[in-house]
């Protein structure tokens, strides 16, 4: 029953995002392109909602969701204004606010409650954002690594194109944006190994092991990317969502070495490896990459896999201390200087199974420290 049950829900969602994305299939009104990956990978299909159910039904965690408070490190313009060195703020899953070279970069900004074509269903946020698109300072440019709906955020979308000058995508994600109401001449489409200069800042899209697609008739119609930021004094690599392939050591070769990886470490699970690494394999590839430190992300604020919701860090942890790897595991909100970035504490553990208190999960904790 259980097994049936997780299947009607895999079903339904599917009827929802088919409806959606034959409305979004007819407004583009053109012939899509098709993207691929450099590598053969496993296409899913109507014949693995099977065995996905199967595992669904059948797996036991102990905490799908946190027991406790997620600690947030709050920020405000005028904590931001203080800062004058190259920063990283993790804001949740794979949304990142970097300050380099005094501009201000936004990657993959997702501020919604849901990651989902709806707000009344999909998986729901563990935490607030540390800082409001209101509070935000100019920025200079927005990031988007693909089109799924935890990376590409709609109503963000929508409130950023004000405050924001460029928009950088992989080819046809623009065409997102400029639907939604940002002006075209804000954005910028590049394909694999295509850079972009802003005020000195370098942006190059990078391959990735993944798809796209905002629902079932629209599948890899855009492309997805990895991305390289080089500023005057420090570069860093963001993997976006990736399976793991020979191209994290290309892009280690073209582009290495870098002061900071930001690799997808979460939401994984064998059988759909070859689009979301396993942590040994997320640490594979930031050692192909060649960074000094590794922040693993894409996790810790959405429930999308079958393992626990610290699981992650967890095992991102273990192996970095067997493997003798910098890793940076910062609170959300939490700045890391890209110059000299410091050991980050374990902040999870004191909330990996505690009795949850649902009324507190939207509560935001100010960290005096």
């Amino acid at each position: 029953m259980k097994i049936l049950m997780s299947l009607l829900v895999v079903l339904g969602a599917l009827i929802v995002i088919i409806l959606i994305s034959k409305y979004w299939f007819a407004s583009r009104g053109h012939k899509a392109q098709i993207f691929s990956n450099t590598e053969k990978v496993y296409q899913a299909g109507i014949s693995s909602l099977w065995p996905i159910a199967k595992a669904y039904g059948s797996t036991k965690r102990q905490a799908p969701i946190p027991q406790g408070v997620i600690p947030l490190e709050v920020l405000t313009p005028e904590i931001l204004a203080q800062s004058t060195e190259d920063t990283v703020y993790r804001l949740g899953h794979s949304t990142l606010l970097m300050r380099l070279d005094g501009e201000y970069l936004l990657i993959d900004p997702v501020f919604s409650e849901r990651a989902s074509p709806v707000q009344w269903a999909g998986p729901k946020r563990f935490h607030q954002s540390p800082i409001s698109i209101a509070d935000l300072p100019a920025i200079k440019a927005v990031i988007i690594s693909h089109d799924h709906y935890d990376h590409l955020d709609r109503a963000a979308i929508e409130q950023l194109a004000a405050k924001v000058q460029h928009f950088v995508t992989p080819l046809k994600v623009g065409e997102y944006l400029t639907t939604w109401g940002v002006d075209a001449i804000q954005v910028t489409e590049l394909e694999w190994w295509q850079s972009v200069e802003l005020n000195g800042l370098s942006i190059t899209a990078t391959p990735a092991q993944h798809f796209s697609g905002r629902g079932l008739l629209d599948r890899n119609q855009t492309l997805w990317a990895s991305w390289v930021i080089q500023g005057l004094q420090h570069k860093v690599f963001f993997s976006g969502d990736s399976g793991y392939f020979n191209g994290f050591k290309e892009i280690g070769e073209r582009y290495g070495p870098f002061d900071l990886s930001m690799i997808e470490t979460g939401a994984y699970n064998e059988l759909w490896s070859d689009i979301h690494m396993l942590p040994e394999q997320s640490l594979q590839a930031h050692i192909d990459v060649q960074a000094k430190a590794m922040m693993p992300v894409h996790n810790g604020t959405f429930d999308l896999a079958l393992h626990d919701w610290f699981e992650p860090f967890e095992r991102i942890n273990q192996l970095a201390k067997q493997q003798n790897v910098t890793l940076l595991t910062p609170k959300f909100g939490q700045a890391v200087m890209l110059a000299n970035p410091q050991a980050s504490e374990l902040w999870w553990r004191a909330i990996m199974l505690e009795p949850q208190n649902t009324d507190e999960l939207n509560q935001v904790v100010i960290n005096s420290n």
